[in-house]
């Protein structure tokens, strides 16, 4: 009962956010979602300094959602799913190369160029967090979060090229960060002499490789299933059975979710599941997992937004929070311009459209998640609140001023 309290306070609370949003306030869905829970968060926050008590059974409901848990081993899976489900493929191979290289290359730049500058700037307001800290928050807010990009892009003025490239980095690129984030962390408790690298390599292929491996043989498991039955509510049960098959088993098996459920989509979603001509199972199913999409990022965004009743510490955090958005962005900037600068015939990508991929560059739940996992710390406040301001920088101001920084950067390119 406990549980089903929890997921009907969520729905609740993200209907009516909804409903606020679009009845009144009419911002993108997701953004405007994202600033309704933040509001409310806040206005809570207060209205618990005069009267706790009333407050108080909203405060304990936040409390008992496991944010971590139910993005990293339940959500994840399902967004992710539908991302790559819903994917343009041939547009996905012919960008292949740069959406191969920011996934890998890009996020190691981007994570290292992070470390540097905050430890950096940090250090010259008497901000003092340790290097190996740096870049293990660099790990956790340099990849691109897809749930974050799928909402905001979709409703964007990105041409197709630069679209495919986003939103292709963003399902590929958690593979890379997790791998970075475990490995860092796994220092910070050990030192890195204590590190083993050939344990730590076995592991990234094992997790990677595996993953995709593990996607690859559910989707097709799953795929000859749909393709031999007309029954649609038999093939919405299959996909779902595939998605939580593969959250559990790579959980269990300890590859990555992220890459199995992207392969498996991917798999599943560029070949039709139709029997014939007049049948239309594979469009139906993309209408189910593009609506199983969109309910999903509000409620995550709403529980971004409440998860703020449970840190009053970030009032004391407001430099960190700024020295990280500038610096992300820089990080973010510097890890496009590298790898274009040496290798620009072979990514056919424009340093026009530097600009943009920075700006459309989001982050969402994921690193919040990951920055919940830090075991208590004296930098773990630090980590997380600069997460928090980075979160939520992103998806508002990024994801509001997104088509201005696409129009002015056509504009030059004219």
């Amino acid at each position: 009962m406990e549980i089903f309290l929890l997921i009907t306070f969520l729905v609740i609370v993200s209907a009516f956010y909804s409903y606020i949003n679009a009845r009144f306030i009419k911002l993108p869905g997701t953004i405007g979602v994202v600033s309704i829970a933040i509001i409310g968060s806040i206005l809570t926050i207060v209205f618990n300094k005069f009267y706790p008590d009333t407050a108080r059974s909203l405060t304990n409901l936040a409390r008992d959602i496991d944010f971590s848990e139910t993005v990293l081993y339940i959500m994840l899976a399902f967004l992710l799913f539908s991302g790559s489900f819903t994917l343009n493929a041939k547009r996905l191979k012919r960008e292949m190369r740069p959406v191969f290289l920011l996934s890998t290359i890009g996020v190691i730049f981007s994570c290292a160029i992070f470390g540097l500058l905050f430890f950096g700037i940090t250090r010259l307001f008497h901000f003092d967090i340790p290097l190996i800290y740096c870049f293990l928050f660099g790990a956790l807010i340099s990849p691109t979060d897809p749930v974050a990009v799928s909402a905001i892009v979709r409703n964007s003025k990105l041409p197709a090229k630069l679209e495919t490239i986003i939103t292709g980095e963003s399902l590929f690129n958690d593979g890379i960060g997790l791998v970075l984030f475990v490995t860092l962390l796994q220092v910070t408790r050990t030192g890195a002499d204590e590190i083993d690298l050939g344990e730590a390599a076995f592991h990234f292929i094992k997790s990677v490789f595996g993953g995709i491996f593990l996607g690859l043989a559910m989707g097709f498991i799953a795929f000859r299933l749909m393709k031999s039955i007309d029954d649609f509510q038999t093939i919405v049960l299959v996909s779902l059975a595939l998605v939580m098959s593969i959250s559990v088993s790579a959980s269990y098996l300890e590859f990555s979710i992220p890459l199995a459920a992207v392969s498996a989509g991917l798999f599943a979603g560029t070949r039709s599941i139709n029997i014939d001509s007049t049948d239309r199972s594979h469009q139906s199913l993309e209408k189910f997992w593009e609506l199983i999409d969109e309910m999903l990022n509000t409620i995550l965004f709403v529980m971004i937004g409440l998860q703020m009743l449970n840190l009053p510490f970030l009032d004391k955090y407001w430099l960190a929070g700024g020295v990280g958005i500038i610096v992300i962005l820089a990080s973010r900037w510097l890890s496009i311009m590298l790898p274009l600068t040496f290798l620009k015939r072979t990514l056919d990508v424009s340093y026009k459209n530097i600009n943009i991929l920075t700006w459309a560059g989001l982050r969402g739940g994921i690193s919040i998640a990951l920055a919940l996992t830090l075991p208590h710390g004296p930098y773990k406040n630090t980590i997380l609140a600069g997460a928090y301001f980075i979160v939520i920088f992103s998806v508002i101001v990024q994801g509001l001023t997104l088509n201005r920084v696409i129009n002015a950067s056509v504009e030059k390119e004219e």
